[in-house]
């Protein structure tokens, strides 16, 4: 008898599953346990095991294909057996068509033959009026690279003055070196593109350009899958949420200094490696709970805010971004909640994440502050109303207090808010409680 095989449920969360490819194909033998395809979540990938041994009779659903959860996608049994009353509504054999014929190449066209190039003129370019010539060696500019207006396209001292005022601009040496040796400008490789002396060729001459690379053909990728279904969530958030963005800075020392204690005590006391993110992370997750207004979600008719932090924190992998949440977050100790960042992320990079730990957040963080990025604009998670962006650290003058300045290290905080419902003096207070947080910092 011959058993079906369902795309399974990745989570209460997930709808549908993309399936990546097929391991096997109709006819092959399988054992129960083998794996039969990979798919995709919007946040991870799988592989889809056997149910059963016996022979593949029937692939339902092609690679590329978007299937809802709980739909037949194969069916294994016995060589011979029919399978078809197991074939969901519309399904169709998955089974690869034979490769057609290779297309016969189109026979290039002749060249067409190059008209033959008229003479060039025994001294000077004739196409250019003497007026226009002292002109574009006064101004260092190339008369012959000039449209002209002039009769059979002549070029005028009016064609050289406007292409000087479109914004070819000479530094002082170079002006007066083109108005004493009658050079003109090649391109200008100074500050703005600013024209240097050193940019100018005789009149005449052709610069030589170095033999250009071997250049690669484009590449093109298709806008599928996994990759599809984060833009198409972006975009959905950006199109649901009036966003706004805030910014702002945070002294941190007191962080540095704990960073750098926890790292020489860490191995001693047994602690995980503790990051500047998870740091961080600490202080947000001791926050949240006192600024209701942001530890919430909307969904476009009520606001539900938490009392609970459910800390989600933004991980790049291969597959794209992935959110998982810390529930509780704020009743964790640091090492804890480093212990619970690290292993989700892990989880994440590897493709093994249940769905199911990718939903329920109630806050957002996401950290570019290692790429060097002073600030920036996150993207809300929806349905939540806030979300805060981590940037980097860097050295900035403050007040010393004695009229003088000094360099203090200052971490960049960038948080996003539905101004919907959230209005910009509460997301001003958090933001303002986060950063004093940072800078005071200390374990509880």
């Amino acid at each position: 008898m011959s058993v079906p095989v369902q795309m399974p449920k990745m989570g209460n969360s997930v709808e549908e599953c993309l399936i990546v490819e097929w391991k096997v194909a109709e006819g092959a033998a399988v054992k129960e346990g083998d794996a039969l395809c990979s798919i995709e979540t919007d946040k991870a990938s799988f592989e889809v095991p056997s149910p059963a041994a016996g022979t593949v009779l029937k692939l339902f659903r092609g690679a590329g294909e978007l299937v809802k959860v709980l739909t037949n996608i194969a069916a294994i049994g016995n060589a011979g057996e029919d399978a078809s009353s197991l074939a969901p509504e519309g399904g169709t054999s998955a089974a690869p068509a034979a490769p057609a014929a290779p297309a016969t190449p189109a026979t290039p066209a002749a060249p067409v033959a190059a008209a033959p190039a008229a003479p060039a003129p025994a001294s000077g370019d004739l196409r250019v009026s003497p007026r226009a010539r002292h002109l574009a060696a006064h101004l260092g500019v190339d008369a012959a690279a000039v449209p002209g207006s002039g009769p059979q396209g002549r070029v005028t001292s009016r064609d050289v003055q406007a292409a000087a005022d479109s914004g070819l601009r000479l530094t002082p040496l170079a002006r007066e070196v083109a108005g004493a040796t009658g050079k003109i400008a090649g391109a200008g490789a100074g500050v703005g593109g600013r024209v240097r002396a050193s940019d100018l060729v005789a009149p005449g001459a052709r610069r030589e350009k170095s033999a250009p690379a071997e250049e690669k053909p484009p590449v093109e990728i298709p806008y599928k899958g996994i990759r599809k279904l984060i833009g198409d969530r972006m975009l959905q958030s950006l199109q649901r949420h009036a966003q706004l963005t805030l910014n702002a800075s945070a002294d941190a020392t007191a962080l540095l200094a704990h960073r750098k204690t926890l790292k020489d005590l860490g191995p001693h006391l047994g602690l995980p490696n503790i990051t500047l993110n998870d740091l961080v992370c600490y202080v947000v997750a001791q926050t949240l709970p006192k600024f209701p207004a942001l530890n919430a979600w909307f969904d476009g008719q009520k606001v539900t805010q938490f009392t609970q932090a459910h800390l989600a924190l933004a991980v790049d992998t291969e597959r794209g971004l992935m959110v998982p949440v810390v529930r509780d977050a704020h009743r964790l100790d640091l090492a804890g909640l480093a212990g619970a960042l690290a292993d989700l992320a892990k989880q994440c990079k590897a493709g093994s994440i249940n769905p199911d730990l990718l939903q329920g957040g109630t806050f957002t963080i996401t950290n570019l502050g290692a790429l060097g990025i002073e600030s920036f604009t996150p993207v809300l998670n929806t349905p939540q109303v806030a979300i805060l962006g981590i940037c980097s650290i860097a050295d900035r003058a403050v007040a010393d207090g004695q009229g003088g300045l000094r360099l203090q290290p200052t971490l960049g905080l960038s948080l996003t808010i539905d101004h919907q419902v959230v209005d910009g003096a509460p997301a001003a207070k958090f933001l303002k409680a986060v950063a004093e947080g940072v800078a005071s910092f200390q374990l509880a």
